[in-house]
């Protein structure tokens, strides 16, 4: 099975990156990275766009047939790697995992994309200096939520001993967070969590491959 994956450094990508990078740690599956450059335009190139019309990342490609979304690229690499334990296996609790994998998604992601990109929803300067305002008060609260469910979890990772996709998409949107002016450390618990899934060997090596820095808050 040839597995590629497009992926834009520090963007929602990170996600199936470590998640290939867990799989190939438990079970030997290598795939090929492809840096995209968004700040270069590349993923509005004819050849990207015939892989996934909306010129986003990620997209993953398997024997050359390309998929797109990040929630079904997740589904299929944990259906198809099983024994890398991504997402539970029993049915109910494999829900209830996707049903907060989708709410990072849906719900958290675009709210960052209100604050990063306030004028893909106004022309209006003085708008978006408001809704950027707004989406990150309400970020700040989705990461309290995140918080929390880290609190819940009791284990060292959210679905249990194993790091899975959840601490993939936690550490990505606490990043962020810091874009947004939000301080890691003004969530300590969430912050530490992230640091220990940072620090598993396969989510390091696309840490490193991304070159990202993990905490990207700037003191006023």
């Amino acid at each position: 099975m040839q597995i590629e994956l497009y992926f834009a450094p520090g963007a929602c990508s990170f996600v199936p990156h470590a998640g290939l990078e867990l799989v190939k740690a438990a079970c030997g599956q290598d795939f090929t990275p492809h840096l995209i450059k968004l700040h270069k335009g590349e993923h509005k190139t004819p050849e990207y766009l015939a892989m996934n019309p909306e010129g986003l990342v990620p997209v993953l490609k398997v024997d050359g047939h390309p998929l797109s979304q990040i929630v079904a690229i997740c589904d299929w690499i944990d259906r198809s790697f099983p024994q890398a334990g991504l997402l539970p296996a029993d049915p109910w609790a494999r829900a209830q995992a996707m049903s907060r994998l989708c709410w990072m998604n849906n719900t958290v992601h675009p709210t960052f994309t209100h604050v990063f990109m306030p004028n893909k929803f106004t022309g209006d300067e003085a708008a978006q200096a408001s809704v950027k305002a707004h989406a990150i008060e309400q970020y700040r609260r989705h990461l309290g939520r995140i918080e929390h469910m880290v609190e819940q979890a009791g284990t060292p990772f959210l679905l249990g001993d194993r790091v899975s996709f959840l601490d993939a998409y936690a550490l990505t949107l606490l990043r962020w967070g810091g874009y947004a002016g939000i301080d890691p450390e003004s969530l300590p618990k969430l912050w530490s969590h992230v640091q220990r899934v940072a620090e598993a060997a396969p989510i390091a090596a696309a840490i490193e491959r991304e070159r990202l820095q993990l905490n990207v808050y700037k003191k006023a």
